[in-house]
């Protein structure tokens, strides 16, 4: 376990964080801000480590409608130590976590050496979580785990099929298949990425499959192929997997990356009755303490813990345009000066 840093708040002094303005075109880079620049909240964090998601890169974009009042520090989820608290459920030095709830497009976010947000936001990690760790899940791992939930849940069960998960490189999905593939799950993996067949099976994957490999023949119902499926494209792609699911099969979607839009017909719905699930945090925040329990037990992605990217704050508008550019894959985190 790492030590609570012993220097307390930066009072009125100043820190970096990685803002997004819109002073006319958007811009996104370092800043120096103080904790009266920050978003309100009863509870300041010294930041130990905030993962890196697809949303945050989509965030710098004129094109992402993911901000919507600027300035605004960017970062969907971090892990640190509580440096200070008007709630008196947290302590100066708990290790704790944030992720969600509008952290970072509502409320400025995580990519900062501080955080200020409100208690009800703050997760104080369960025993036997690294912050490291914490942050390596973050919003990207809850979401899987979630995901993966929602098809036991549904009733989706290892002996009925394959799982098919698309955007498989993804930090979403890459965690998904390794939950999975741990609940005895056959795994499916299709990704538009050469070369990462080797890193999909490590995973638990059993199939690894291209783009291309997946035949559109334009039919209402493709032929039934898969016992469900996790999503994080959308678009066309969630389309064909709709129209490719086995009857009483469940597909949970988490992912826009193909886009917005969805053109289907409602023949997989009700000849197949296949069951199209929507993921989404907020509205499942009565799990969150179940969620972090199996994360740390029986959900627990070991490999991805083990092959996370560490980066510093000065390398994180290279890391977010390789995420822009599809040029990244698993899961990167930002590491703060202790």
């Amino acid at each position: 376990m790492q030590s609570a840093p012993k220097d307390g708040t930066p009072g009125h002094g100043a820190f970096r964080a990685y803002q997004i303005r819109r002073d006319g075109p958007m811009t996104s880079g370092l800043a120096r801000l103080t904790l009266a620049d920050l978003s309100p909240g009863d509870v300041v964090i010294r930041t130990a480590y905030a993962g890196v998601n697809y949303k945050d890169a989509l965030a710098t974009t004129e094109h992402g409608n993911v901000i919507r009042k600027f300035p605004r520090v960017a970062g969907s989820d971090a892990s640190g130590w509580i440096v200070a608290s008007g709630d008196p459920r947290f302590r100066e030095g708990d290790e704790v976590a944030v992720l969600g709830r509008g952290f970072g497009v509502d409320h400025d976010g995580g990519f900062s050496e501080y955080l200020r947000v409100p208690a009800d936001w703050v997760i104080k990690l369960p025993g036997g979580f690294a912050l490291r760790d914490a942050a390596t899940l973050g919003i990207a791992g809850y979401t899987a785990a979630l995901a993966v939930h929602l098809l036991q849940e549904a009733r989706c069960q290892p002996e009925q099929g394959e799982i098919l998960v698309n955007g498989a490189t993804g930090a979403v999905s890459s965690m998904a298949i390794e939950m999975l593939a741990r609940l005895q799950y056959r795994v499916a993996a299709v990704s538009s990425k050469a070369g990462q067949a080797a890193y999909l099976q490590a995973l638990g994957a059993q199939t690894v499959l291209g783009a291309t490999d997946l035949v559109d023949q334009g039919r209402p119902l493709e032929p039934a192929r898969w016992a469900g499926g996790l999503d994080a494209l959308g678009g066309k792609p969630l389309d064909l997997m709709l129209r490719s699911t086995m009857p009483r099969g469940c597909v949970a979607s988490f992912g826009n990356v193909a886009g917005n839009e969805l053109s289907t017909s409602v023949l997989p719905f009700i000849l197949r009755g296949v069951r199209l699930i929507g993921v989404n945090l907020t509205y499942y925040l009565d799990l969150e303490a179940e969620l972090w329990a199996r994360l740390a037990g029986d959900l627990r992605p070991q490999h991805t813990l083990e092959l996370v990217k560490t980066i510093t704050l000065d390398e994180l508008a290279q890391q977010l345009q390789c995420m822009l550019e599809g040029r990244s894959w698993g899961r990167t985190i930002v590491a703060f000066p202790a």
